[in-house]
């Protein structure tokens, strides 16, 4: 990123100073550098881990750092040294957001509590990134994205379909969290806004999966008594799957009663029957239904299938590969990749999810190598 470096979007004009590391930090400080906030990194000396994980094409520039630390500004300091820990409070000075990834004592011992960063800017935001609520008993016990899913139940729950405990295939709670942060950072700074006053901000990855889990498989243990397990047996049913058909496999979800009827009248199964003519009906037998759905998908192809189930209007969508999504018409059809030049070449990113009618946010630049911008974000600091 240049200097002329124009930010653009909703959350232009706000500067956020980031301590996150990883993915869950640092994916919510990714999504307010694409909406317009400048994202000034702070990077312990040897750089964040993830930096180093995977393929990239320097060393230092691996495929998901690369991805989640665009558009943002690197900055390393050895906050051991009380000449880094005096710059970094330069920057909290001219800063609105604070985010960190480090457990709570670490920070207090660092000099940076909330208190002491509210002591140098009075209306900041404060963001605590943390594994477990420092409220609780579990508050210094470390965690990972792993950890986190077996112990908010997502293994528990693939078990119930699958028969056996398995974590879904993507770092689900990290990314997950990264939004509960965002959006409470979001919030904290609409309330500066109407008021003028900041305040601490604290997201649990523990918290933020088990809410994200229990939104359907509460389900009965919402209740007191209980009237039933706290799982939604749709979700768990070992039939619900990708149907196999002669050559692939597809997804359709012929469920509600609007899209189960334009099914039975144009394809009239033989085992089509009253009992499963209302929504109300199958839910009782959904498993049974998946497995007779999965029979009768078997007996066509998936370009058959989706030919048959479109005009219906029944979701449908060939299963597809995660490389897929970099040739997909609908993608590219509207610019949802964007290219940005760098010293390493052309990035082609994936770009901001959301639109926005008069702020449009767009990926800032490109990822900064370790440290890229500290003498000139100290010397503005200094400056100011």
């Amino acid at each position: 990123m240049t200097d002329a470096q124009q930010h653009t979007g909703p959350l232009a004009g706000i500067r956020v100073v980031d301590l996150t590391a990883m993915v869950f930090g640092p994916y919510a400080t990714q999504i307010m550098a694409d909406l317009g906030a400048e994202v000034i990194k702070v990077e312990q000396p040897g750089g964040d881990a993830t930096r180093f994980i995977n393929a990239g094409p320097t060393e230092d520039l691996g495929g998901v750092f690369t991805n989640v630390n665009r558009g943002k500004k690197s900055v390393e300091l050895d906050l051991r040294s009380e000449a880094h820990c005096k710059a970094l409070r330069k920057l909290i000075a001219g800063a609105d957001v604070f985010i960190h990834s480090m457990r709570g004592k670490a920070m207090d011992k660092l000099g940076f509590s909330y208190d002491a960063v509210k002591a140098i800017k009075s209306d900041i935001v404060y963001t605590n990134c943390y594994g477990y609520s420092r409220r609780g008993p579990d508050g210094d016990k470390p965690a990972y994205d792993d950890t986190i899913q077996a112990e908010c139940g997502i293994p528990h729950v693939q078990g119930l379909m699958n028969g056996e405990p398995g974590f879904a295939a993507t770092i689900m709670a990290d990314k997950i969290a990264g939004l509960h942060a965002l959006y409470a950072t979001l919030a904290a700074l609409f309330h500066r806004a109407q008021t003028g006053e900041g305040q601490e901000v604290e997201v649990g990855m523990f918290e933020a999966m088990s809410s994200f889990m229990l939104v359907e498989h509460a389900s009965g243990k919402l209740f007191d008594p209980p009237l039933g397990p706290a799982h939604y047996h749709r979700a768990v049913s070992k039939n619900r799957r990708p149907y196999k058909t002669k050559d692939g496999y597809i997804a359709a979800l012929v469920y509600n009663d609007k899209h189960w009827n334009a099914f039975m009248g144009a394809l009239r199964p033989e085992w089509q029957s009253e009992e499963f003519d209302t929504l109300k009906k199958r839910a009782k037998h959904i498993d049974r239904i998946y497995g007779l759905l999965g029979e009768t998908f078997a007996g066509r192809t998936t370009q058959d299938w989706l030919d048959f189930l479109t005009p219906l209007q029944i979701p449908c969508a060939r299963v597809k590969a995660t490389d897929d999504l970099f040739d997909d018409a609908h993608l590219n059809a509207i610019g949802f990749f964007e290219e940005v030049d760098s010293d390493v070449g052309v990035i082609r990113y994936p770009g901001v999810p959301t639109w926005f009618s008069q702020t449009p946010g767009k990926v800032a630049g490109p990822t900064p190598h370790l440290g890229e911008h500290t003498t000139q974000i100290l010397k503005e600091a200094e400056e100011s």
